[in-house]
């Protein structure tokens, strides 16, 4: 079953997001905004989809401190957050109530046809959770036979977070052998991944490796070798640098360095989510280093749709106008809008885009 990536989206009510309508998207989305004017929303509604579509929206809510906090200017100003995705011929509604333990009830799901607005179908809520993985089989189910591409589509689009490259970071400790069907989220399974590429898919292991080699020229190799911890089978990221057979720790890997081998491996991974969601990927990074992600960006993003929230300027200036989205904040409310090449034409003559930025022409500062 083809995944879809997402073509338009609409917010409503949710956390800084007062109303956002129908905004398309396209296969390269780049979110630059001052702090504080929303792109971390942005980013938390996407990571909102993902865990309604895994049926584990409460957990996400309690570890988000509480539904409350996910209203445009608390429940009692906003009494219900909506929101609607489309991909393709079809979509992808909710709702979501408050509840007096401040939690987050689903007050209706809507599967939609967008070529078709008799056959969308509107489903009660009155749970804590979607139950969208009820609609995973390829099959018609009391929902309609069109479940099974909604669950597609959003249960695939994922955020990507790599900011924790701490010494207890998930990254660089031990991991269970077995978890390597999908990258996590926070990178903590990276090891076991990367061992199930290098045997599964030697060639996109290959150019993983070769490109952390241009941004750590020292680095040579991987050492996924598994070891028992107890009952547990474990790998851990160690790697050697070349002219050496000396094996270095994950400990042992720059902070930079860790979260490019997260990012390469993100972008090449063989079988990608429809739609990518990386968090601010500029931290910690070498300019080569952004030169390079901004590459693989433009390289994957032919057949994969990457949204990408950043506050830099060099990053940026590896992409086109159109490739941006300023994220506003105005009365209150955060706002976006795609850049549009021709308004930025004579600037562009003389600076890049990352100098507009700078100068705040492309309004990016407090």
């Amino acid at each position: 079953m083809p995944k879809r990536s997402l073509d338009k989206l609409t917010i409503l009510g949710f956390k800084s997001i007062r109303e956002l309508r129908d905004f398309p998207l396209t296969q390269r989305n780049i979110l630059i905004g001052a702090n504080g004017a929303g792109k971390s929303n942005v980013v938390d509604f996407f990571r909102m989809l993902r865990a309604l579509a895994l049926d584990g929206l409460r957990a996400f809510v309690t570890a988000s401190g509480g539904g409350d906090g996910f209203f445009f200017e608390g429940p009692k100003v906003t009494p219900m957050i909506e929101a609607q995705v489309s991909f393709g011929e079809h979509g992808f509604g909710f709702g979501l109530k408050p509840t007096a333990s401040s939690e987050l009830m689903i007050d209706h799901l809507a599967i939609l046809s967008l070529n078709d607005a008799n056959k969308t179908l509107l489903l009660p809520g009155g749970t804590y959770e979607a139950y969208v993985s009820d609609w995973k089989q390829d099959t018609a189910t009391r929902v309609g036979d069109r479940a099974h591409h909604v669950y597609a589509a959003i249960s695939s689009w994922i955020v990507y977070h790599f900011h924790d490259t701490s010494m207890t970071s998930k990254m660089r400790r031990d991991a269970d052998s077995s978890d390597h069907r999908e990258l996590a989220a926070d990178g903590g399974n990276l090891a076991p991944f990367l061992a199930h590429l290098h045997q599964q898919h030697p060639t996109i292991y290959q150019r993983i490796r070769e490109t952390i080699q241009i941004v750590a020229p020292y680095f040579d190799d991987f050492l996924l070798e598994p070891r028992m911890l107890g009952p547990r089978e474990v790998l851990r990221l160690e790697w050697r640098q070349k002219a050496s057979t000396f094996p270095f720790q994950p400990w042992q890997l720059s902070d930079g360095t860790l979260r490019f081998i997260a990012l390469a491996t993100a972008l090449l991974q063989p079988d990608p989510p429809a739609t990518i969601v990386i968090d601010e990927p500029e931290l910690g990074l070498h300019p080569v280093a952004l030169r390079v992600l901004a590459a693989l960006i433009h390289e994957v993003s032919a057949n994969t749709q990457i949204v990408v929230s950043t506050q830099s300027p060099q990053l940026v200036d590896h992409f086109e106008p159109e490739d941006l989205v300023v994220v506003l904040r105005r009365d209150g409310a955060t706002e976006l809008e795609r850049m549009n090449a021709a308004n930025l034409e004579r600037w562009l003559e003389d600076y890049t885009l990352g100098d507009l930025i700078e100068k705040n022409v492309i309004e990016t500062n407090p």
